[in-house]
C-alpha cells in the first residue's frame, strides 16, 4: 500500500480554502524528499517547502529549488524577500509550477536574512509587508499568506503584532501563522529564538478574537495531536515544527482525527517499504541515498529497535550504490527486535 497516486489529493479542502494543521516550513529538513516521506504517513496535513529566497528563484536553477511531486500536494511555497515585484513574479512562477499557496516570512531572525532586509526584522515596516503582499495578490490566483512572530526586540506589545496584522491584512492577506514566541534579532542565535524567548499563546487567542474574519494559525511549542486538539478550540489551525521532523509518525493519526477521513494509516513498516521504489528512481539519478534516509531517521522514534535502525541507515546509506536495500536490510534488523518486551529493550540499552 502507498500514497502515490496523485489522484487520492483531489477532495475538497477542509476550511473553505485553508487547512487546521500543517508542518512548519525548516531550512534543511522541509525539501523534498522528507515532504515526499511525510505524505506516505498523512495526506492531509498542510506542508511547505524550506524558504526560498525571490534572488534564489529568480537566478538559480528553478527546477532544482522548486521542483516537487505532485504527491506531496496541497503544498505552499515559503518565500524570503522584501521586494514587491519580485515577489510578485516568484508568486506567479509558484502558480506555474502548481503550488497551492504561497507564503511570505516575516519570522525568520537569522543574520543572513536580516542582512537581506527580510524575515522577522519586516514586522518592523508592516507597510512594506502589505505592499508586498498586495503585489503578490495581483500577480497569482493562490492565496497568501504571511507567517511572522508575536513581536521582535522591543517591539513586542500586542499592540503593536494587532497593528502589522491589521495592516498587512487591509492588502489582503486573509491567514496569518503567528509564531507565539518574539524573535531577538540581536544576542540570539536562530536557535535560541526557537527556545528561550517564552511561549505567549494568549497573545495569539487575543488576536483570533478581535480579528475573527482573519484565518489564524498558531505556531511553537506544540509537540502531539493532542495538543493541537485542544488549540484548536480557540485558533483556526496549528503549524508544528521541529516535532514533525523529530517524531514524523505522530502525524498517522492526524487524517483521522483532523480532516476526519477513514483511511488506515500504514505502519512504519509500510511507510519504509513505501519510499523503497522512490528512493531507487533517486539513486538512479545519481542522487545520494543519504540524502532521503537523513529524513527517515526517526521513523521509529521511541519504538524497539529505533537505535538499530539509525545506525544502520546512517552507517550504510553513504556506501557506492548504496539503494533502498539498505533500508529493507534496516527493516529486518528492526523487526529481530519485535518479539522484546519494552523493559529489556530499554535494559539493553537497544532503543
Amino acid at each position: 500500500m502507498s500514497y502515490v497516486d496523485a489522484a487520492t489529493f483531489a477532495k475538497p479542502v477542509v476550511g473553505g480554502g485553508f487547512y487546521p494543521l500543517s508542518v512548519a516550513p525548516m531550512m534543511d529538513r522541509t525539501d523534498r524528499h522528507f515532504r515526499y516521506f511525510l505524505r506516505q504517513i498523512t495526506r492531509r496535513t498542510l506542508l511547505y517547502t524550506e524558504m526560498v529566497t525571490t534572488a534564489a528563484i529568480l537566478h538559480g536553477d528553478r527546477q532544482h529549488l522548486l521542483g516537487f511531486s505532485p504527491v506531496e500536494k496541497p503544498l505552499v511555497l515559503q518565500l524570503g524577500g522584501d521586494n514587491p515585484q519580485e515577489l510578485a513574479q516568484c508568486a506567479r512562477i509558484a502558480e506555474e509550477m502548481g503550488y497551492d499557496q504561497v507564503n511570505l516570512n516575516v519570522g525568520c531572525p537569522s543574520d543572513r536574512v536580516q542582512n537581506g532586509n527580510f524575515g522577522a526584522c519586516l514586522m518592523a515596516q508592516p507597510q512594506l509587508v502589505a505592499d508586498c503582499v498586495a503585489a503578490m495578490l495581483n500577480a497569482t490566483h493562490l492565496p497568501v499568506s504571511v507567517k511572522h512572530r508575536i513581536g521582535i526586540d522591543n517591539l513586542d506589545r500586542y499592540e503593536d503584532m494587532a497593528n502589522f496584522v491589521r495592516i498587512v491584512s487591509q492588502a489582503g492577506c486573509q491567514r496569518f501563522t503567528v509564531h507565539a514566541r518574539k524573535a531577538w534579532l540581536q544576542g540570539l542565535s536562530p536557535k535560541q529564538n526557537r527556545d528561550i524567548p517564552p511561549l505567549r499563546y494568549q497573545d495569539v487567542y487575543r488576536l483570533k478574537q478581535e480579528f475573527p474574519h482573519l484565518f489564524i494559525e498558531i505556531n511553537g511549542g506544540i509537540v502531539n495531536l493532542e495538543q493541537v486538539q485542544q488549540q484548536l478550540q480557540l485558533v483556526d489551525a496549528v503549524m508544528v515544527g521541529r516535532a514533525a521532523y523529530d517524531h514524523p509518525y505522530l502525524f498517522a493519526t492526524a487524517d483521522r482525527e483532523i480532516y476526519g477521513e477513514t483511511m488506515q494509516p500504514l505502519s512504519r513498516y509500510e511507510v519504509a517499504e513505501a519510499m523503497c521504489s522512490y528512493i531507487d528512481e533517486w539513486v538512479a539519478k545519481g542522487l545520494k541515498l543519504s540524502q532521503i534516509t537523513r529524513h527517515m531517521l526517526q521513523l521509529f522514534s521511541g519504538q524497539p529497535g529505533s537505535k538499530v535502525w539509525k545506525r544502520h541507515l546512517t552507517e550504510n546509506s553513504c556506501r557506492p550504490q548504496a539503494d533502498s536495500a539498505v533500508v529493507r536490510e534496516a527493516l529486518m534488523r528492526v523487526s529481530e527486535f519485535s518479539a522484546v518486551s519494552t523493559a529489556e529493550c530499554l535494559t539493553q540499552s537497544w532503543c
